[in-house]
């Protein structure tokens, strides 16, 4: 069967770092992109780098965009840690970033290749970019699998959730850019969370990947249980847009129109969901986006774990 090609632009961080790790296995990664998000763009293009060297992938990484299109950069921090990979210990880093463009290598490659789609799992900047510079690639794509947003809640504000809050000018042109769009909300991702026993499952693998990121998960989910749920879980964000590749049949799906909200006091970075249901959409905005309502969370968990093993030291 032959594997999903991809670019996955996004902000290490621990999901990320497991999204990286799913996409290793599953995918054909032509490179990674990183973008400034849980951490400022040094350390995320960093931590792509530790992670693919410690996977041992051949992937070359392009850093991206060090802050928003209009707003200042704004970090996650006290979830992912001042590193954005806080909790294991990290080898000396030995590789070296193959360019600092990655929105350029976005569209060249795109445009070179059938069949590719972006994974986004941080901030849209990158992206956003890209499609400005070269609106042709929005049609090219496969796809653009997003992890972002949500139908109902925020986990920054009350509305609004961080990939999308941190650059809603940049979501906003990738969700009207015309591209097939598929978002993997908070409304999703909090179906399929991730504990002590989990963990204890990865780390019985004892492979150098297992150890990496059962170290990775007891760190990121403590800080959930510091800030949100006061208990030791956490919901596994980034690696959902990587299945909605791979495994779309794990996931249930609805054609939504959704905006992003840029002006709202208390609602700027909000992903406006359009459940009313129409029938006659004349006047209003037709469906732009296929937005996951619900995950298998057991088989994604099996498919995860048979990930991980399958990096043998």
């Amino acid at each position: 069967m032959t594997k999903p090609r991809i670019i996955l632009d996004c902000d290490p961080g621990h999901d990320d770092a497991i999204a990286l790790l799913l996409a290793g296995h599953r995918c054909d990664i032509l490179g990674v992109t990183p973008v400034s998000g849980n951490v400022p763009l040094e350390l995320t293009s960093h931590n792509a780098l530790i992670t693919t060297q410690i996977l041992d992938l051949d992937v070359p990484v392009h850093a991206g965009v060090e802050r928003p299109l209009v707003a200042k950069a704004r970090h996650a921090e006290f979830i992912h840690g001042e590193t954005g990979l806080g909790g294991p210990t990290l080898p000396e880093r030995q590789r070296e970033l193959a360019s600092a463009d990655a929105v350029s290598f976005i569209v060249d490659t795109v445009r070179a290749n059938d069949d590719v789609r972006l994974v986004a799992t941080g901030p849209l900047t990158n992206v956003a970019l890209a499609l400005r510079q070269a609106p042709d690639i929005a049609q090219k794509l496969a796809g653009i699998s997003i992890m972002g947003g949500g139908t109902n809640f925020g986990n920054v504000t009350p509305s609004a959730e961080f990939n999308i809050w941190a650059d809603p000018e940049a979501a906003r042109v990738v969700f009207e850019s015309g591209a097939t769009l598929r978002m993997c909300g908070l409304n999703l991702t909090h179906q399929w969370m991730i504990g002590p026993e989990q963990i204890a499952q990865i780390r019985d693998i004892d492979n150098a990947a297992a150890h990496f990121v059962a170290d990775m998960l007891d760190f990121y989910c403590n800080a959930y249980a510091e800030a949100f749920f006061a208990k030791p879980e956490g919901p596994l964000h980034d690696p959902c847009a990587v299945l909605v590749v791979t495994h779309p049949e794990l996931f249930e799906f609805r054609e939504r129109h959704v905006a992003v909200e840029l002006r709202g006091e208390y609602t700027r970075g909000m992903t406006v969901v359009d459940e009313r249901g129409l029938v006659r959409r004349e006047r209003t905005d037709p469906p732009n986006v296929q937005v996951a309502y619900a995950i298998d969370a057991e088989r994604a968990f099996a498919l995860l774990h048979e990930s991980i093993a399958s990096y043998t030291d």
